[in-house]
């Protein structure tokens, strides 16, 4: 089939890429790529992956009182204090 086909600009540069990366015609490159691209259109959508963070035990806090910051500032310079 003979068609006349408008790439844009930014089709057509990654097409030539292509086309000179396998040494190949114009013609087989954008059937390639036709071909491809529209066997990918069918597939459902990959799920997306999720994450997850794994739950560590960090202990026990060893400052009774974050809010008394006497008591942060000498268990953080190494003065022993309960």
């Amino acid at each position: 089939m003979r068609t006349t086909l408008t790439l844009e600009d930014d089709v057509a540069k990654l097409l030539e890429a292509a086309r000179k990366k396998r040494d190949a015609s114009f013609k087989d490159i954008v059937n390639q790529a036709l071909r491809l691209g529209l066997l990918q259109l069918d597939q459902p959508a990959a799920p997306e992956r999720r994450s997850y963070t794994e739950v560590v035990s960090l202990g026990e806090c060893r400052l009774p009182n974050v809010d008394d910051i006497s008591t942060v500032l000498s268990v953080a310079e190494g003065e022993r204090f309960r």
